[in-house]
């Protein structure tokens, strides 16, 4: 077996290598990553906390999510554009959350953008960078999985021209990958979709 093959878990079932270091990754990986996420106010809590993963591992988020959630009104874009000075002075001491200065003012800038956008805007702009999946082949190892990809350049270009913040390629790609614009579970992984 190469480095980076599926791997089996401890239900036997072969999956990628990245989720099997937690029980929370196993869930996350087989439940939710790479599965189609629409509407607007899921796509700007998946982009939120894509950006507030910047530079961290995804565990680190993913344990978090849930004061997350709390922290910024359940990503509800109307009600966090809404949100105050004191909103964020209270989203900076909150130990539930990663209490990022940058991140934190991107997070409420991006809500106050997306607040002026069309209903539905932010999820056809986002799902019309989705790549043709005949166009991709399976990858087989995770040497095969790109960090960035014309198309996450795009969105990300895409993204910034609108005014939101936080959206480099490597953070629209992992969009991407989470929202299941792209499917990146292995060739041998059992979440993969048919």
């Amino acid at each position: 077996m190469s480095a980076g093959e599926a791997v089996a878990g401890p239900d036997g079932a072969l999956r990628c290598p990245w989720a099997l270091s937690t029980e929370d990754y196993i869930t996350y990986h087989d439940d939710e990553w790479g599965r189609p996420v629409h509407g607007d106010d899921a796509l700007y809590e998946r982009l939120s906390l894509e950006a507030f993963q910047s530079g961290l591992s995804w565990i680190t988020i993913l344990r978090r999510r849930t004061g997350f959630r709390s922290a910024f009104a359940g990503f509800e874009i109307a009600r966090v554009a809404a949100f105050t000075d004191t909103d964020r002075e209270r989203l900076l001491a909150d130990t539930g959350i990663i209490r990022n200065r940058a991140k934190i003012d991107a997070t409420l800038v991006n809500a106050r953008v997306l607040a002026e956008w069309a209903p539905g805007d932010l999820d056809e702009l986002i799902w019309s960078h989705a790549p043709d999946p005949a166009g991709r082949p399976a990858p087989k190892t995770l040497t095969d999985v790109p960090a960035v990809t014309p198309e996450s350049t795009a969105l990300s270009k895409a993204l910034k021209k609108r005014g939101l913040r936080f959206v480099g390629p490597t953070t629209a790609y992992a969009l991407m990958q989470a929202c299941g614009l792209v499917d990146d579970h292995l060739a041998a992984c059992a979440a993969r979709r048919p």
